[in-house]
């Protein structure tokens, strides 16, 4: 959960939260100083205490600040405040690319170049920087309304160590995108952004990434061990130079890939040459691999197919063998069986068992038609509500199981969709109670609002003198029907003193003034001129409420 936060370093005023990521949140907010809205993403404050990922923080905003490129987010600033890290960036008003895609689907042959040129144009900056983003992937892609594409997240650039992935799923960087060679943990350099952008492009024409697995490891052999398909088989329309393109920052062999981002970038503006018009799809000299490997510490080995040797051997007797082998599969066939039917072992499609599509950013709608194409019973399916700073009012947020899990057709899957943004509650001292009651009322807030009247001097009734039980920046769910407490002022109301009698005039004047009460002294005809108050108007020990400035309490003096 993000946490509560109303201003950072006596100049950014927050404004809501708008995403949160692994390890940071990231707030939309007003620059008080340069007058503008900004980004804001703090480090949470948990992770501040590990250096690895504080590390990570400091190397994201130092690697970007570096950069000036109108498809890099930029930096405008970097400090820590109150024990907070923080990064303020520029606001992009749109969403990520993943969004994108996952609402439209496969884009259009002349969207898709458009995005990649400016992707390209921006990684082939970094580069020549000497910056290797090593994350690039369509979650850290944010496009603009105007089609203008930002890339940001230069958390794991520029490392020198490798990035592992290991059996039991840690993986740094993302499998989906993830070059060959990153696997095997060879030392990054930039080829390893040409790979990751081939396969956001690919993304970007059939509307999914080339390789699925349950886990990152069998992902990452994917990317080994199978050739990429071709984007002309999903769709023939695409140009071959297009489907060229794909395939050669996509090559296993990183010195079979573009030499450079800049020279993808230069196929990307020239595809559609006359000279490109009927070229033939390009092939790749390396060898397959043959063998695929995990060492001791995590990293992918590879073996190639080497020539085989042919030597004469002496004939004799298979029967063994066949035997022996006959007995092998049906043990495994058997170990099998029971570790499926216990559940120990599960595979798609075999049992009943399926694997959960991605729904997040999906419709209600497009949600439960994309779980019946995956074979899932959806009558089965629970539909809740809840607030959502980041997802569009009925869009999916979560559901409770992830995208690759295996899991029964009949499973009961929950999916929550965003029922819109969460309210804002702001700083209502010192405003009128009715005045507040409406505003909410007009904004659609539903509140348990509970009311102290409290006499005040000198103010007109019906003022909201205290607030608790929900505090300014708190967000909360407009229906959820929360309690806030208001202290409201109302006319002071007292007992009169009887000690008034035989007080001189004005010390009973400024008695009563100081308990909010307004006074009239009126000197007795005949009087001695003592200043000694003699009576009251109303009398001592009555009940008196000052309702406003035609209201007072008469002093007779002598």
């Amino acid at each position: 959960m993000a946490q509560t936060i109303n201003q950072i370093a006596n100049r950014y005023e927050i404004i809501s939260l708008v995403g949160q990521g692994g390890m940071a949140d990231v707030y939309k907010a007003q620059d008080t100083i340069l007058n503008r809205i900004v980004a804001i993403k703090i480090l949470r404050q948990k992770l501040s205490e590990d250096p690895m990922t504080l590390v990570r923080f400091q190397r994201e905003a130092s690697a970007a600040s570096r950069l000036s490129h109108p498809n890099v987010v930029d930096i405008y600033d970097v400090g820590e405040y109150n024990g907070m890290h923080y990064i303020v960036m520029e606001f992009i008003r749109g969403r990520t690319l993943k969004e994108l895609i996952g609402l439209r689907g496969p884009l259009s042959v002349d969207e898709a170049v458009h995005i990649m040129r400016q992707l390209t144009s921006a990684i082939a900056h970094a580069h020549e920087h000497n910056i290797i983003h090593r994350d690039i992937k369509p979650q850290n892609i944010l496009v603009k309304d105007d089609g203008t594409i930002k890339i940001t997240d230069f958390g794991i650039a520029v490392a020198n160590d490798a990035v592992q992935l290991t059996l039991n799923n840690a993986v740094m960087g993302s499998a989906h995108y993830l070059a060959p060679e990153t696997a095997q943990g060879k030392d990054p350099d930039p080829k390893i952004d040409i790979y990751s952008m081939g396969i956001v492009f690919y993304e970007l024409l059939t509307g999914s990434v080339p390789f699925q697995g349950k886990t990152p490891t069998e992902i990452a052999i994917k990317h080994l061990r199978e050739p990429i398909p071709f984007v002309r088989d999903f769709n023939p329309g695409i140009p071959q130079s297009i489907e060229n393109i794909v395939l050669k920052a996509t090559a296993k062999n990183p010195a079979e890939r573009y030499d450079s981002a800049s020279d993808m970038l230069y196929e990307l503006m020239h595809y559609n040459d006359i000279s490109n018009r009927n070229v033939q799809r390009v092939t790749f000299k390396s060898q397959p691999v043959s063998n695929v490997e995990i060492d001791d510490d995590g990293y992918v080995k590879v073996e190639y197919e080497k020539p085989k040797k042919v030597t004469k051997k002496p004939k004799r007797s298979f029967i063994p063998y066949v035997l022996g082998a006959l007995g092998t599969i049906i043990a495994i066939v058997l170990m099998f069986m029971i570790a499926s039917l216990t559940g120990l072992i599960r595979f798609s499609g075999f049992l009943g068992y399926q694997t959960m599509p991605e729904v997040v950013s999906l419709t209600q709608e497009e949600a439960l038609n994309v779980l019946e194409d995956a074979n899932f019973d959806t009558s089965n399916v629970e539909i809740k509500e809840d607030v959502s700073d980041k997802f569009d009012e009925g869009l999916v947020i979560s559901a409770n199981y992830d995208e690759g899990e295996i899991i029964p057709g009949d499973a009961d899957i929950v999916l929550t969709i965003s029922k819109g943004p969460s309210f804002l509650v702001e700083d209502y001292t010192s405003r009128s109670l009715s005045e507040v009651q409406a505003e909410l009322q007009a904004k659609g807030v539903t509140l348990n609002i509970e009311v102290e009247y409290q006499g005040a001097k000198d103010m007109d009734p019906g003022i909201i003198l205290e607030q608790s039980g929900l505090n300014p920046g708190d967000r909360i769910d407009p229906d959820a029907n929360e309690t806030i407490k208001f202290v409201v002022s109302e006319y002071p109301t007292i007992t009169i003193p009887y000690d008034l009698i035989g007080k001189d005039v004005n010390e009973a004047q400024a008695e009563l003034n100081d308990l909010g009460i307004a006074v009239l002294p009126i000197q007795q005809e005949g009087g001695s001129g003592s200043n000694i108050v003699v009576a009251v108007s109303p009398d001592v020990g009555s009940e008196y409420t000052q309702e406003g400035t035609d209201s007072v309490v008469t002093l007779y003096y002598d």
